[in-house]
């Protein structure tokens, strides 16, 4: 079996394992010089950033991508668990720390919070914990083609334990103080939503962010998908770096060839890349959708070294938390009283990270906007006591990710809405197309990099079966 995956991305390099561990001549294309897609990296003056995703978390997942072809992550990756995840540092000039391990934070809880809000904690980790125990296999870790493909005994587990009501008022229900609510639901913004309106089934986000665990691989994130690259070419897969794909060719049904500057012949083929870039080499119509908001980075050169008063991972939250969401997400304009994400690696470039609306709510001239945005951002936080440098290395705004090929200027693409959600979110399998799959963060089972690597697999897996490939159901 001759397959094609489009795209070098952390979805396309876990399938192109996943096919080539199942015994496939695997070939990837992809238009960039290097693998990564929105993991990839910069180096301006010297200075390493990454550009994509700075939080690793269930890096078992990666670990089964690696397994595929007899490997480990920890075979070509260093990965650190980070403790503390995550620093909150608040509007009122409090900080509180996410621990790594649940009995130390619950200690810690009770004596920053006192002991009700401990105890809470213990009951909210168990609770999501469960629901992702619930929903990993057959809600995550599977196709669902039909709405049919929910009922399974535990849909009505899932039901029973809340998932189907709402983010915020599961976490308000197990935590009082206002500081621990924002640390636990502000996760909802990688979902595309407010936490007031996040399907409380998403806690499984927060049950990977805040207690399963956040993990970093040492020289950046951009090092995964060099490692999944260098594991799968040593396993003999076949990468054509700057192929832009242009077309997929097909007959009765059935794809039989990619076309990027010369035609690739193929058994199967996978299209991880964004959806309208898909519909383009398909032929087709983009599917309309609501997309996740977006985001502005400010890259800045800092040297190697601890920060004071700075995490690993640090959340700078404004005092407005609702009127947040509705900025952003609503009414398409930025922040008035800006909630942050400050990366601080120690071993590259800082990464501040403000969400912001996509380009198809916002009317905003990112191209004219962006320096004088990022220059707010930088005061906004001297104001607080985090005094970072103050000439960006480089900027990032929705303007420039429509300009990679995200719609809408998202690359957060789809948001996890009910209607786009599970089997209402557009699926793995390509309609009319036997054995052509999709995988990435705009189809099942969502955004991150848990997921996507999922959908990875769950491409593979979908090829794989239309060939009838024996084991498929075994990747």
């Amino acid at each position: 079996m001759r397959a094609v995956v489009v795209g070098a991305g952390l979805a396309g390099l876990a399938c192109a394992l996943h096919l080539r561990g199942a015994g496939a001549e695997v070939t990837v294309l992809e238009r960039a010089a290097a693998p990564g897609g929105v993991a990839a990296e910069s180096r301006v003056g010297g200075h390493r950033f990454d550009l994509g995703p700075t939080v690793l978390t269930a890096p078992d997942l990666l670990d089964r991508a690696f397994a595929a072809v007899g490997e480990r992550a920890s075979d070509r990756l260093d990965l650190v668990r980070l403790d503390p995840a995550y620093r909150g540092l608040f509007a009122d000039g409090s900080t509180l720390d996410v621990l790594a391990e649940p009995e130390a934070m619950a200690a810690y809880l009770e004596r920053e919070c006192g002991r009700a809000d401990a105890e809470g904690y213990l009951r909210y980790a168990a609770h999501v914990g469960e629901l992702y125990r619930i929903q990993i296999r057959d809600f995550i870790d599977r196709s669902l083609d039909t709405p049919r493909d929910l009922l399974t005994l535990n849909l009505l587990r899932l039901a029973a334990k809340g998932g189907f009501g709402r983010l915020g008022p599961l976490v308000e229900r197990h935590f009082r103080d206002e500081r621990l609510r924002r640390l636990f639901s502000f996760q909802a913004l990688y979902a595309g939503l407010a936490p007031s309106r996040a399907l409380a089934l998403y806690a499984v986000i927060s049950y990977l962010d805040a207690i399963a665990g956040v993990w970093y691989p040492r020289g950046g994130m951009h090092q995964v998908p060099l490692a999944m690259a260098a594991a799968a070419a040593a396993a003999g897969v076949e990468f054509h770096y700057g192929a832009e794909a242009t077309g997929v060719e097909t007959r009765a049904g059935r794809a039989i060839a990619v076309h990027a500057g010369q035609r690739y012949p193929a058994d199967a083929v996978v299209l991880a890349v964004d959806r309208s870039v898909a519909a383009r080499l398909l032929d087709r119509a983009p599917r309309r959708g609501r997309s996740s908001p977006s985001c502005v980075v400010v890259h800045l050169a800092a040297a190697a070294g601890a920060r004071p008063g700075l995490a690993h991972h640090n959340l700078v939250f404004g005092a407005a938390w609702d009127e947040t969401f509705r900025d952003i997400i609503d009414r398409g304009r930025v922040m008035r009283d800006p909630s942050l994400l400050v990366t601080n690696p120690g071993d590259g470039g800082l990464y501040v990270l403000a969400p912001a609306p996509n380009l198809a709510v916002g009317g905003i001239d990112w191209d004219e906007r962006g320096p004088s945005y990022a220059a707010e951002l930088l005061d906004g936080l001297a104001r607080r006591g985090i005094d970072l440098p103050r000439e960006p290395a480089l900027i990032t705004t929705p303007a420039d990710w429509a300009r990679a090929g995200h719609t809408d200027g998202t690359p957060f693409a789809l948001a996890h809405t009910f209607a786009q959600t599970g089997p209402f979110r557009p699926r793995i399998g390509v309609p009319g197309l036997a054995n052509v799959a999709m995988a990435g963060a705009a189809t099942q089972p969502g955004v991150g990099v848990p997921m996507v690597l999922v959908s990875g697999r769950l491409a593979a897996r979908k090829v794989l079966g239309a060939q009838g490939v024996r084991g498929q159901r075994e990747i």
